[in-house]
């Protein structure tokens, strides 16, 4: 898939919507080939291509690659319900690995379950899916606990 060709799904404002889609602008992430897909109030979508780049020893995605999509995912669903002049940084993270992702993509939904003043909870779910073929297949689930913090600037 050609990333350009992807577009934002928001129901945003757009100076928010464009602070949110840059998060998925930073080197790891435009290395990793993860982009974001949705930003509505309290959500956040993203896919990755999977390649071989992202294979660990047995041919499956690599648990790294599972839990950058998670993280980053559940911090854009959390900067989704911020002000202007505040960011999130995660403070802890637990993934839940449910099955070996061996598709052509992954997938990741994020919702907000708890947006706070200083703490926010986001659960995210990670699928793997090939398109065209059977149903995507949820393969890891997090929960991310990210600070509400003033951005610098």
């Amino acid at each position: 898939m050609n990333p350009a060709a992807v577009r934002l799904d928001t129901d945003l404002e757009p100076v928010l919507a464009g602070r949110i889609e840059r998060l998925f602008h930073v080197p790891f992430l435009v290395d990793l080939g993860a982009r974001l897909t949705v930003a509505r109030s309290g959500l956040a979508e993203s896919v990755l291509d999977v390649a071989p780049r992202h294979g660990q020893q047995d041919g499956f995605v690599h648990a790294g690659v599972l839990a950058t999509l998670a993280d980053h995912t559940a911090g854009a669903a959390a900067g989704t319900v911020l002000r202007p002049d505040q960011g999130v940084l995660s403070i802890e993270f637990k993934v839940n690995l449910l099955r070996p992702a061996t598709g052509s993509r992954l997938r990741c939904r994020a919702q907000v379950l708890r947006p706070g003043r200083t703490v926010s909870v986001v659960e995210a779910e990670v699928f793997s899916e090939t398109p065209g073929t059977a149903e995507p297949r949820l393969c890891a689930k997090a929960t991310v606990t990210l600070a509400v913090v003033e951005r610098p600037g």
